[in-house]
């Protein structure tokens, strides 16, 4: 079958130069017998060939590059990548622990995610290259892992910037409900087709636990969903106080407090901006406050709104804070780099009138691998910090 071109400018030959994992489409030059999900030829304006890359017509992305040398991308190919991206993990997690394994341009799969859950697999396909090979991946995950079943998770917002259509279902097995997930010395059940994400937010994994080292006292935990972190701190804080809008979250939280034997649990419902306010009027005071809100800031044009978003959240959460205190603090926002996130918090503290210490830096789980050359596979940044005397 004859495999379409896309040839590009200089400009876009100087980009791809950079080992950047996207062409965005004011940079190519020509595109030659090529439709939405097909696997292309990427060519200089002399028409060497530079790589491969799969064609997106809706996004401003146009090309993700799949591979920089001139190879076959066919079904060896991507079951190779598949093995490689699974060897990686290996050891980072026990067996009936849940885990990402490919994470789409950090694993060279741009578009796909493939996350386990003890022997359940979930997939993700976030463009129209990986949406039309889904049944491809799984017959691979399938051969290479064979897990219990594979779920279909095609549910994520980015999905709609490349025209695809939002849907769940199941690609193989039987699925009875939610499955049980170990992490460290807890368990929790994952709901696979209905919770957030792909069933979890596996990517605060190793979080959760640096966390649950420094808690102690009473612990105010908001933004808290499932209850992971108010569950992985109840062990070793006095009590946990776990805030969360969503009221399915917290039958789930209460189930998943049941499930380790936990009693020091509160589930608070209410909007944690609104609660942490009437708090601190209140003069109520915590030893530990975790914030883990959902990115305030999808798009670069939200950044002013999440920026004041930030700031108020952080501000309130340290007025909570008895003297010594531990604050975690944590932002998913693309939008958002560390660096304005530290100044974030700075300005946060100036207001509170507090000094703090930085305890820990933290970021993503190395099965969320970061590329240098990429830097929008960085996303997850926090920080664990202390009142200083």
């Amino acid at each position: 079958m004859k495999t379409g071109t896309a040839t590009l400018t200089r400009k876009g030959r100087a980009w791809y130069d950079t080992g950047h994992a996207w062409i965005y489409r004011d940079d190519l030059a020509r595109l030659e017998s090529a439709a939405p999900g097909d696997i292309v030829r990427v060519l200089d304006a002399r028409g060497a060939t530079l790589g491969s890359a799969f064609y997106g017509g809706a996004s401003k992305i146009a090309l993700r590059i799949i591979t920089r040398s001139d190879e076959p991308v066919d079904e060896q190919f991507f079951e190779r990548r598949i093995r490689e991206s699974v060897e990686r993990r290996r050891g980072l997690g026990p067996a009936q622990g849940a885990l990402r394994l490919v994470y789409s341009e950090g694993d060279g799969l741009p578009g796909l995610v493939a996350d386990r859950y003890a022997e359940w697999l979930v997939l993700q396909a976030l463009i129209p290259g990986t949406d039309r090979r889904l049944e491809l991946f799984a017959d691979i995950f399938n051969a290479v892992l064979a897990p219990k079943g594979i779920v279909c998770r095609n549910d994520a917002r980015a999905r709609a910037l490349e025209g695809l259509p939002i849907e769940k279902k199941l690609l193989r097995g039987d699925l009875a409900g939610p499955v049980e997930v170990r992490e460290g010395e807890i368990r929790y059940m994952a709901d696979l087709l209905g919770g957030h994400k792909t069933g979890a937010y596996l990517d605060q994994r190793e979080n959760r636990d640096a966390v649950a080292r420094m808690a102690r006292g009473e612990v105010l935990d908001c933004f808290s969903y499932q209850g992971l972190f108010a569950i992985r701190c109840a062990g070793r804080a006095e009590s946990v106080t776990a805030v969360e809008s969503s009221e399915d979250a917290l039958a789930a939280m209460a189930k998943n407090a049941a499930l380790n034997g936990l009693s020091n649990i509160t589930p608070v419902a209410g909007n944690a901006f609104d609660l942490l306010r009437a708090w601190h009027r209140g003069k109520r005071r915590f030893d530990t406050v975790i914030l883990d809100p959902p990115p305030l800031a999808r798009k670069q044009a939200h950044a002013g709104d999440a920026l004041r978003g930030y700031k108020e959240i952080n501000l309130r959460a340290m007025h909570l804070l008895r003297e010594g205190g531990i604050l975690a603090t944590f932002c998913c926002s693309h939008a958002v780099p560390p660096d304005l996130f530290a100044d974030i918090l700075r300005a946060a503290a100036a207001d509170a009138r507090c000094a703090f210490r930085v305890i820990a830096a933290l970021g993503q789980p190395a099965d969320h691998p970061v590329l240098l050359n990429v830097p929008e596979t960085a996303y997850l940044k926090g920080l664990i910090l202390q009142i200083a005397a």
